[in-house]
């Protein structure tokens, strides 16, 4: 019987992901919880020359220098004044720490693996190659974000090379 109650618990923990949520203008975005370093106030950015327009520069995060994106800006959805709830979430892909400045950052949910679907082709202008899929919960909808697209040092490569 506890073997069976096990058995349950393990199903449950791999059929639900934790998730941050966040929000970009009108819409609620998530990431993975595993991928999240920590959650940072705004704070004074050093522009570094030559990069795209959406690599807003960098900070120095308790010793480390960390490179910001500013997620509106990445995704085209134009640029807002920062508010005392804009946040820099820390984010780690692939041996890379990277700031992503949001509008805010609202809470941690948990969200069962058959509540998300497959991205339609674009969504709020965002193309579905960034997007892990959209979760539909009781009262809204919140886009997850694939971290690895979005980050993916070629394009983000390429970009700059368009822009200088």
């Amino acid at each position: 019987m506890l073997e069976q109650q096990a058995m349950k618990t393990d199903e449950k923990d791999t059929k639900e992901n934790k998730y941050i949520v966040f929000r970009l203008l009108d819409e609620e975005y998530g990431v993975e919880v595993n991928q999240v370093r920590s959650i940072e106030r705004m704070q004074r950015i050093t522009r570094v020359p030559r990069t795209p327009r959406f690599v807003k520069g960098v900070i120095n995060l308790r010793g480390v220098v960390t490179p910001v994106i500013d997620l509106k800006t990445r995704f085209g959805l134009g640029t807002e004044q920062y508010t005392d709830n804009t946040r820099i979430i820390i984010v780690a892909v692939d041996d890379m720490e990277v700031g992503l400045i949001v509008d805010a950052a609202n809470d941690v949910i948990d969200i069962a693996r058959d509540r998300v679907e497959a991205p339609p082709e674009v969504v709020g202008g965002i193309k579905a190659n960034y997007l892990e899929g959209i979760a539909k919960l009781a009262d809204r909808l919140l886009i997850l974000l694939n971290l690895e697209k979005v980050l993916n040092a070629e394009e983000l490569m390429q970009s700059n090379e368009m822009e200088n």
